[in-house]
């Protein structure tokens, strides 16, 4: 999904990016290992991208989920808000980072029922957390945490929700080019039907 407005500003680089998103940009690509796309618009506003990449990290290194787990909410957030560059790119996370078995990204991005019970449980939860903008019902909850999770996790749910607001947003302004890196698993768009 890309925003009928399109960003006129530039994909930065870390030579483009000015004294203040220079550090950022250099930090980002340490880390990552190469400066994906995302990056290079969302630097723009540099307090945008340093929050994010906090969030990111704060949600990878100390929530309650493990990095499969992560990556179902990852991409079940990215793909209630119809972003394309983040569901390819979490979906290739997914099958060579954590491990995540293909059929189970394939139903997330497929928007058909996940194989794994507990996983479906968490996609279903972390899709009624976005839909209904944080407001589950009892029930809700109640089907949520009987599949094993606490309450703790309803709060990483509010953290991985924020953060892929954040890059999800931006990259339907900046209609963001997809990193050649995941393009085998380019993600085009919602296939269910519009409710």
């Amino acid at each position: 999904m890309k925003s009928e407005y399109k960003m006129t500003l530039p994909l930065q680089t870390p030579e483009t990016a000015g004294d203040e998103g220079r550090p950022i940009l250099e930090k980002a690509q340490a880390q990552v290992g190469f400066l994906p796309n995302m990056y290079k618009g969302m630097v723009n506003s540099p307090a945008l991208l340093d929050t994010y990449l906090f969030g990111y990290a704060a949600f990878r290194e100390r929530s309650a989920f493990s990095p499969q787990e992560q990556e179902v909410v990852f991409i079940t957030v990215s793909r209630d808000n119809g972003c394309e560059y983040c569901v390819s790119a979490h979906s290739v996370i997914a099958d060579k980072m954590t491990m995540v078995p293909t059929p189970v990204t394939d139903a997330i991005r497929n928007g058909t029922t996940l194989p794994d019970p507990k996983l479906a449980a968490l996609s279903e939860f972390t899709h009624v957390m976005s839909t209904t903008r944080g407001l589950p019902t009892r029930s809700d909850v109640a089907k949520f945490l009987a599949a094993g999770y606490t309450e703790r996790h309803i709060l990483d749910v509010i953290l991985a929700l924020s953060v892929k607001t954040i890059s999800n947003f931006s990259n339907h302004l900046f209609h963001t080019p997809l990193d050649d890196m995941f393009a085998a698993r380019h993600w085009h768009g919602d296939t269910r039907d519009a409710a």
